[in-house]
């Protein structure tokens, strides 16, 4: 098991839609473990394999931020197939580091996805995990959680990095920060 490089925003890997795996082999457990260990290293709730710099349609979530390894959900080709209800909470990401912002997210969610066994499975999440979810399938999506804010918090988040980036904080390694972030 190997810590991999979260890529911060900017990496054009973040802002493409991801490819499907069409077999769930040894090269995609062994992602699913390297990703696993610098996902609870960061430490965050969950990773999407392009925030490992991989186009490939996969993430995981484990709202105990790997305090209990039978809480992580690993999702291969996942898709939303129902979303029903409304919520707006503070949503950071560990592809912003030190930025958060309110996103308007589904209350209740249904995804379909393949697991490590290569079976065909579906999830129901609510309120936080609903959020993970939605956040993660958005990243595999090219889809980052500052295109869900406000033209004007976008425009403060943007400031934000810039200035990040201007203090030199804009670079980000595994097992660093404390809050949990997806």
């Amino acid at each position: 098991m190997a810590l991999m490089e979260i890529r911060v925003y900017g990496d054009p890997v973040l802002e493409k839609k991801t490819e499907q795996i069409a077999e769930v082999d040894e090269s995609i457990r062994k992602l699913v473990s390297d990703m696993y260990e610098t996902m609870k290293a960061a430490p965050g709730i969950g990773l999407a394999a392009p925030q490992v710099g991989i186009s490939k349609r996969l993430c995981l979530v484990d709202l105990s931020a790997g305090a209990d390894p039978d809480q992580l959900k690993v999702l291969i080709n996942p898709e939303i197939t129902a979303e029903e209800g409304y919520q707006k909470a503070e949503e950071g990401c560990l592809s912003f580091p030190g930025v958060f912002g309110h996103v308007e997210r589904p209350m209740n969610v249904k995804v379909r996805y393949t697991d490590l066994e290569g079976k065909k499975r579906e999830i129901e999440g609510d309120e936080l995990l609903a959020r993970a979810l939605c956040h993660e399938i958005d990243h595999l999506d090219g889809v980052v959680f500052i295109n869900r804010l406000s033209p004007l918090k976008r425009r403060l988040v943007m400031k934000t990095i810039r200035k990040l980036k201007r203090e030199g904080k804009w670079e980000h390694r595994p097992g660093e920060g404390s809050e949990e972030r997806a």
